[in-house]
């Protein structure tokens, strides 16, 4: 007898967090899927083989988590801490701590230091590598002009959303100063930026139903290139229902891009030519955090409220792995008019 098919969310990875799930992310190197959550847990599961291989505990929310290498990685916690966790030595320490809870936490390839970025309105580097104590480790503190909410790396580039709409973009070679100082297209309150895969922008989502499609490039013809777009929106009964539009995650190889919001969908985008590529089945409920795996076989899903109405009941939290198909991601060939005669 053929087994059933996954249902068309994707297959459910059990032993999901048991509160909001704050962020997810693939590791580099293989189907590594690293949770965190407001249930105060990191959780790492080999998402192929649908199997939770190691959990830490923090002694608060946890807004963020990153990878280090495919068996470790970095937290952000509401308890203004940032910790290191190895997961196959059950190990973790505290690499350093902010003056407010920690919302963002990346780790820089190219520099092998550690990012974080708070409620505290600053920015802090870290460097794993040095002996421990929070003292030695820090690298470097820098002011934003408000709470942080959203920051992305690509190559030695760095881009810091915070409150108040400002877009702050960083060369982490000389972090004294931002290197553009921005403010978002965007008329309402930042979810989530993600810079392009090839370098040359990012894209900026916001509460209310929009994605600005920005470039790094300054001069008036690379600047004649961004543009926004609504998303997740319906219309019901004449009225224009408008949700926040809380993940964005780029197909590493087409560098084409999907999209979570309140609404519960998963839409893909095509941001060169200006078109949506596919919706995928509606999830239970709000789409918290997006990833795609290193090769973009694999997309996973957060479906975890986003308690954007206020406390109410909703659907328990839970992770989707699907399988993606590449007419879902392939970018399709432009049609050229027909010149034979």
């Amino acid at each position: 007898m053929t087994a059933a098919p996954p249902p068309s969310t994707g297959r459910e990875l059990s032993s999901p967090p048991t509160d909001g799930i704050s962020n997810l992310r693939f590791s580099n190197h293989s189907d590594h899927l690293l949770v965190s959550s407001w249930d105060k847990s990191v959780r790492l599961y080999d998402a192929s083989a649908n199997a939770l291989r190691g959990e830490f505990m923090h002694g608060g929310a946890v807004l963020d988590c990153c990878f280090h290498d495919d068996s470790s990685g970095f937290s952000a916690c509401a308890d203004h801490t940032v910790r290191r966790l190895v997961f196959n030595y059950n190990r973790e320490d505290i690499l350093g701590r902010h003056d407010g809870p920690v919302r963002c936490v990346e780790y820089s390839y190219a520099t092998g230091q550690v990012i974080t970025g708070s409620w505290d309105k600053t920015l802090k580097c870290w460097d794993p590598r040095s002996s421990s104590g929070q003292d030695r480790s820090l690298v470097g503190t820098y002011a934003q002009p408000e709470r942080v909410y959203s920051m992305s790396l690509v190559g030695n580039r760095l881009v810091v959303a915070t409150a108040g709409r400002h877009v702050n973009v960083y060369d982490l070679r000389n972090m004294s100063q931002p290197e553009q100082r921005r403010e978002s297209s965007l008329k309402y309150q930042t979810r989530c930026v993600r810079c392009y895969p090839n370098g040359t922008g990012y894209a900026l989502s916001s509460v209310e139903g929009r994605v600005a499609m920005e470039f790094f490039d300054l001069s008036e013809a690379g600047q004649s290139k961004k543009y926004a777009f609504k998303c997740h929106r319906k219309s019901e009964a004449g009225r224009d229902l408008v949700y926040p539009v809380n993940a964005i995650a780029f197909h590493p190889i087409y560098g084409t891009f999907a999209t979570g919001g309140c609404d519960g969908y998963v839409n893909v985008w095509d941001g060169n030519n200006k078109k949506r590529l596919y919706q995928y089945t509606k999830y239970p409920t709000s789409i918290a955090a997006l990833s795609f795996s290193r090769d973009g076989r694999l997309l996973a899903v957060a479906s975890s409220y986003t308690y954007e109405e206020g406390e109410k009941s909703h659907e328990p939290d839970a992770i989707f792995v699907r399988s993606v198909n590449e007419v879902e991601v392939k970018p399709k060939p432009k049609l050229l008019p027909n010149t034979a005669t």
